[in-house]
């Protein structure tokens, strides 16, 4: 059994870790970290799981967990990671954005590796420290990559995403407010989102060539989960060969499909699946790309890293399906 330990345990993040974690045959829950929370039920924070487990949140820290999972808030982990030490054997999966940008990924000796499986599996494999992509990020570069692989992005990249409330985190906020939330739609950071660093990055990795712009416009929606976005460029080679190429690309992702046919946001919501559509109109490809921005955008996601990094089957305990009602 892998121990495991959960740091912000109050948060959407964990309480998904929790709920994926539960049922995950080869997982044990050691602890899960709450200074707000300490000794009151995981379901005073978490309401989906009364009756489902008998655990308390402990503002005690066990180093020698074989995973810790941190899902503090952006820029906090390095601050935790410096005044809470781990055992030497101990991994680490970082769902907060301190590591996911290479000038980032050392720390104290340790070396992140960015955990998007489609991107570096075999790195992750190997690895005991993982920067968790961004969700919007995973969405995003999962409709780009197989284009990046075969150097096929030639000029600028539109996209309009919208994310769910749950996106913004559980602390309440004028934006996450039901009231204004309601019957409303918004942008937030367009041009300027964080998560342009490492989308960037990924495709580079693979084009390196590639020096044109990723316009990006993120919204938010009038819904609680999920990710809906939408992408165009310019490509030249017909649709059949796209799809070709992105089916050839995900062959071995087991948490990816490609189609043509339109899709909506139900048909991953409460999974770690990732759903990508293909069109074309003259020589414009149109992308859309779909996921669950607390699974597969976040929690789900680093339990397959965690399942990689342990020599697991990595859709071990994420075999979840979605409600289409």
């Amino acid at each position: 059994m892998i121990n495991i330990g959960i740091i912000g345990g109050s948060g959407y993040t964990a309480g998904e870790l929790i709920r994926i974690l539960m049922f995950h045959p080869n997982a044990k829950l050691d602890f899960v970290y709450s200074t707000t929370n300490a000794g009151k039920p995981l379901s005073v924070a978490h309401h989906d799981l009364l009756g489902d487990i008998e655990m308390n949140f402990t503002d005690t820290v066990n180093p020698n967990v074989n995973v810790v999972f941190l899902c503090l808030g952006h820029g906090k982990s390095i601050s935790f990671l410096k005044e809470n030490k781990f055992a030497s054997h101990t991994k680490i999966i970082d769902l907060g954005n301190d590591f996911r940008l290479t000038k980032d990924k050392d720390f104290e000796g340790k070396s992140f590796v960015y955990g998007l499986p489609e991107l570096n599996k075999t790195n992750i494999k190997n690895a005991n420290y993982i920067a968790n992509p961004g969700c919007f990020a995973t969405a995003i570069q999962l409709a780009l990559l197989p284009l990046a692989s075969h150097n096929l992005l030639t000029s600028d990249v539109h996209i309009n995403a919208t994310t769910g409330s749950t996106g913004a985190g559980v602390s309440p906020s004028e934006t996450t407010h039901f009231s204004w939330r309601s019957n409303n739609m918004s942008h937030y950071k367009a041009f300027d989102h964080q998560h342009l660093g490492e989308i960037n990055q990924s495709v580079n990795q693979l084009q390196a060539s590639y020096n044109d712009e990723i316009i990006f416009v993120p919204n938010r929606g009038d819904f609680a989960r999920g990710i809906f976005a939408t992408l165009y460029t310019t490509v030249e080679e017909s649709l059949e060969d796209l799809v070709a190429k992105y089916e050839a690309y995900y062959k071995d992702q087991p948490f990816v499909t490609v189609t043509t046919t339109n899709i909506n946001m139900k048909q991953v919501v409460q999974t770690n699946k990732c759903i990508i559509s293909l069109m074309k109109k003259g020589n414009r490809i149109l992308i859309t790309s779909i996921i669950d921005n607390l699974v597969k955008g976040a929690s789900g996601q680093a339990v397959q890293n965690m399942n990689l990094m342990f020599g697991l089957e990595e859709t071990t305990g994420l075999h979840l399906k979605p409600s289409g009602f």
